[in-house]
């Protein structure tokens, strides 16, 4: 067993910096490269792509961070763990592949792709089976959304990832597998942890919670002291270093910018946290009011004390489903009266709709610059150099919305002054894509690990 494992992370989201896998493994030592590429809404715009393209449906940019790290994962052995498969697991790895063989490596490579977490092909057959699947928020049944859903994909743990570990594969490629488990499994791999050893299980998801957003935890986004914080434009990327114990550290390369302090860790702790007692997972529910923070030297956190519990007998699942339709235009108007000009500029808007006999299911407009962000709260905060007035409207007929985009340009020379940076022409329709959380039994998910070299 190991004494120590580095577990690197280099991506907190799809489209995050592309650079950042490389500069992870070639800064310092690390044992393991997490990419984290998933969110809710980018498993419905897989699912589209997928629909359109077959070999499609995962998360392109993984073929390049894997081919800038082949030296790592070949010469070193440098094992990388990520979610970029998306609704498509497969074809990833077939994309990898045929990217290593290309480059001569394919020999070098062991790939577990890990299956199971897509649903959109069970749908009816969990719904003829009793499975509600309700809305988590409203109580709603999925039957009523089931002709316009388009993905649905359960939330995974580490175990399938363990597995794949487990059976020498170098690169592991999941789809919806939790954003902590990515970080947790090769610590379970590692030191051996057994399934129901609670208060361990709970520190590799603090550990894989703390990274799994990226530079968000060494200094991006952060509210404490940001003006001080150290050479953002070459912010270094976090990385736990883990002991058997259920400690670990998080740290960043030396001569790396940012910052990992006890407030930046802080802060990505409260993200997306609801009750503090209960940070639910597939693999065990941890008490994040029972996590210690120390600062252990520069640029290095200590956590420990960390407790757990058994989890839920459920799974969370991701559904995405088409809602209607929407469009947004913007208009900038500048001093003087800044603020008047908009609010004046969205009252004939909203006007000229009622005469057209346009109904939406909601009409949105935001004052960008003077109360887009705390609403009411923002008071009256006088004249403002300029404020952009954004307006949209969303429902379910397509040709509305098409017609309300002809009336945006038209204020540009009839409505009020000043209008300025207009330059976007008509707004765009867009297809809504809502989210639909839910519940399922375990025992309805059955993953697969296949590897391939």
């Amino acid at each position: 067993m190991k004494s120590l494992v580095r577990v690197a992370a280099g991506q907190g989201f799809w489209g995050d910096d592309l650079d950042a896998p490389r500069r992870q493994v070639e800064g310092g030592e690390i044992d393991y490269l997490m990419l984290d590429y998933l969110a809710e809404v980018t498993m419905s715009i897989l699912q589209k792509q997928k629909e359109r393209d077959p070999a499609m449906g995962y998360a392109r940019d993984f073929v390049g961070a894997i081919e800038s790290v082949l030296p790592a994962v070949t010469e070193r052995g440098v094992r990388v763990i990520a979610n970029a498969g998306g609704v498509n697991p497969p074809a990833c790895a077939s994309a990898v592949m045929e990217m290593a063989k290309a480059r001569g490596t394919a020999g070098k490579l062991k790939i577990g792709v890990v299956t199971g977490d897509d649903l959109l092909p069970r749908m009816d057959e969990l719904i003829a089976g009793g499975h509600a699947l309700a809305n988590m928020d409203t109580g709603e049944p999925l039957s009523r959304v089931r002709g316009d859903v388009i993905a649905a994909n359960a939330y995974i743990g580490s175990e399938p990832i363990v597995e794949a570990l487990a059976k020498g594969a170098n690169v592991v490629i999941t789809g919806r597998s939790t954003d902590t488990a990515l970080t947790m499994a090769p610590l379970r791999h590692e030191f051996g942890w057994a399934s129901d050893d609670w208060d361990k299980l709970a520190a590799g998801i603090v550990a894989g919670h703390i990274i799994e957003c990226g530079a968000q935890c060494s200094g991006g986004n952060c509210m404490h002291d940001w003006r001080n914080i150290p050479d953002l434009a070459n912010v270094g990327y976090p990385i736990a270093e883990a002991s058997p114990d259920g400690t670990f550290v998080i740290t960043k390369h030396q001569g790396t910018g940012g910052r990992v302090s006890v407030p930046t860790v802080t802060e990505q702790l409260v993200y997306e946290m609801g009750d503090p007692t209960s940070y639910i997972t597939p693999d065990v529910v941890a008490d994040f009011t029972t996590i210690q923070l120390e600062q252990a030297g520069e640029n290095r956190v200590r956590v420990h004390g960390i407790k757990g519990r058994p989890p839920t007998d459920k799974l969370k699942v991701s559904i995405a489903y088409r809602a209607g339709f929407k469009a947004v235009g913007t208009l900038v108007y500048s001093w003087p009266d800044a603020v008047d000009k908009a609010r004046a500029a969205e009252r004939i808007l909203r006007e000229r709709l009622d005469r057209l006999g346009l109904r939406f299911e909601h009409v949105l407009a935001e004052l960008v610059g003077h109360s887009s962000t705390h609403g009411p709260l923002a008071g009256t905060a006088g004249d403002v150099p300029e404020v952009q007035l954004r307006f949209g409207v969303r429902g379910p007929d397509r040709k509305a919305v098409e017609r309300f985009t002809r009336e945006i340009a038209p204020l540009v020379l009839n409505g009020p002054p000043s209008v300025t940076g207009f330059a976007g022409g008509r707004p765009k329709v867009e297809e809504i894509v809502a989210y639909w959380p839910a519940l399922l039994d375990k025992t309805q998910v059955r993953t697969t690990v296949d590897v391939i070299q």
